[in-house]
């Protein structure tokens, strides 16, 4: 069976974090630039190799002195670390339209393996007659395990963040044409 590349369609795809602030709310974030692909066995997505690229640059809170202070040296370093990557292990169908994505992401120069959950929302054929194919992606990492570690206290002596990141990404994917 011959092999299909799947572009991300990023005008149609979005990738977001929240984080915890001050433990009794949650900050919500997004990164506005990022491509990647995924390579499948004609169009069976079992066992797709996935790579995912994004630009730190874009990081976006709506504030953007927050968004400064998180592409410095406390936070992502973007300078140093433009770019955060995924590249799958993994992707294995657990039942009905749930997948189990295993990776290695790599944030900061460190790279971990990561389990993330991915649900098939379906394939449509756009008004070009593109074949696309959505996916929603969500997980939980720990940014200590990336050396992001960087924490204030509140006047408690708590956190003023929480360490664990939820990531929630919603795909588009579109067949490369042949």
């Amino acid at each position: 069976m011959s092999k299909t590349i799947w572009n991300v369609d990023a005008l149609h795809s979005e990738v977001q974090f929240k984080v915890k602030h001050l433990v009794i709310s949650t900050v919500t974030g997004s990164f506005k630039s990022f491509s990647g692909e995924a390579i499948t066995e004609g169009d069976q997505f079992e066992n797709a190799q996935i790579t995912f690229t994004i630009d730190v640059n874009s990081v976006d809170t709506g504030q953007p002195g927050r968004d400064e202070h998180l592409r410095n040296a406390d936070f992502f370093e973007a300078d140093t670390y433009p770019q955060f990557t995924f590249n799958s292990t993994s992707f294995t169908q657990i039942k009905g339209d749930l997948y189990k994505l295993v990776g290695d992401l790599t944030i900061k120069g460190i790279t971990k393996e990561v389990e993330l959950e991915a649900e098939y929302g379906g394939t449509e054929r756009d008004h070009f007659g593109n074949t696309k194919v959505g996916f929603e992606v969500n997980g939980t990492i720990d940014r200590k395990d990336f050396n992001v570690t960087f924490n204030s206290l509140t006047e408690t002596g708590g956190l003023a963040l929480g360490e664990k990141i939820k990531v929630n990404a919603n795909i588009q994917l579109a067949r490369q044409a042949e």
